[in-house]
């Protein structure tokens, strides 16, 4: 008969309840706050779940009829807020003590040239003063979120970049699918690069569709996913190439270009052939499931280096 060890039972007690001591002392200790600007997409979903892994709670404010509603699942707090409601979004993160806010997911901008704009979107006075002040003589990209940032720096609040958090997002240089490119897709490429580049510079968009060394189609407001469209029905022979890339200046905490599952989607249905992204600074969302898809309709995916194109004098 085995007699007991009063030495080792207390012990063993003693560890148990330090540990439960240590586990309620971690959960009393409040986890830092990151707050989340989310428009539609993935890239918001995918930050949220990057963030709470890392330890933050993450406070969020979606862009009403933008943000996905899952978002309520993957944070510790949310709410949604209409996109012309400035002071209303920047409250929202002070009221719940933030004071670092990333952006994630996009806006559509378009709805700011809709019919009866001021009844159907309501901005507050504070972003009617922004708009018709603050913005008087330049309503391009840059402008409105630098401008929208430093109405946020006045109240305290600070931006970072959301690829902080998960870097992994952006996409290595190199070929991403079975197909490389021909060298006439390669020209395609070199020269979509630099009207590409160009128009970033300009500030009108990030995508140019080219076929034979020539543009099908540029955008502008509309986004990405028009673009292809317009390109599709302009060439309906197909086999072009689409190349986005980042402005030359990209400010990384916002607009930085994102291809997914729905990009691939509308290029294979516009009979495109290739698509040419920037290596390092474009954030590519479910990779498999894009590279899985590309592969099966035979489209190609390049990450190129700028450094390989712009050093190329042809």
């Amino acid at each position: 008969m085995e007699h007991a060890n009063p030495a080792a039972e207390t012990e063993t007690r003693s560890a148990a309840i330090d540990r439960r001591f240590d586990r309620r002392r971690a959960e009393s200790i409040p986890r830092p706050k990151i707050g989340l600007l989310a428009g539609s997409g993935r890239f918001p979903i995918l930050f949220a779940e990057a963030a709470s892994k890392q330890g933050y709670d993450v406070v969020c404010t979606g862009i009403r009829y933008e943000a996905h509603d899952s978002l309520r699942d993957r944070c510790a707090s949310f709410e949604t807020v209409g996109v012309s409601q400035l002071n209303k979004l920047i409250q929202s993160f002070k009221r719940r003590g933030v004071k670092k806010v990333v952006m994630a997911g996009k806006v559509t901008k378009s709805v700011m040239y809709t019919p009866w704009r001021f009844v159907r979107l309501a901005p507050d006075l504070r972003m009617i003063r922004f708009w018709l002040h603050t913005l008087r003589s330049d309503r391009r990209d840059d402008a409105i979120l630098l401008g929208v940032i430093a109405e946020f720096e006045r109240d305290g609040i600070s931006f970072e970049s959301a690829l902080d958090y998960c870097p992994e997002l952006l996409v290595n240089r190199g070929l991403l699918t079975r197909r490389p490119p021909t060298e006439a897709e390669r020209l395609d490429i070199e020269f979509g690069w630099k009207m590409a580049k160009e128009m970033g510079r300009l500030d009108i968009g990030q995508s140019v569709a080219v076929k034979e060394q020539a543009v099908l189609a540029v955008e502008a407001i509309e986004g990405t996913d028009r673009c292809i469209e317009r390109a599709g029905s302009l060439c309906k022979a197909g086999g072009w190439t689409l190349v986005k890339v980042a402005k030359p200046n990209q400010d990384m905490r916002f607009d930085v270009p994102t291809i997914g599952v729905a990009t691939i989607e509308n290029l294979v249905r516009a009979k495109a052939r290739v698509l040419a992204i920037e290596a390092d600074r474009t954030i590519l969302i479910d990779r498999s499931d894009v590279v899985e898809l590309a592969d099966r309709h035979g489209l190609t995916i390049v990450a190129v280096d700028p450094a390989e194109v712009e050093s190329n004098p042809s």
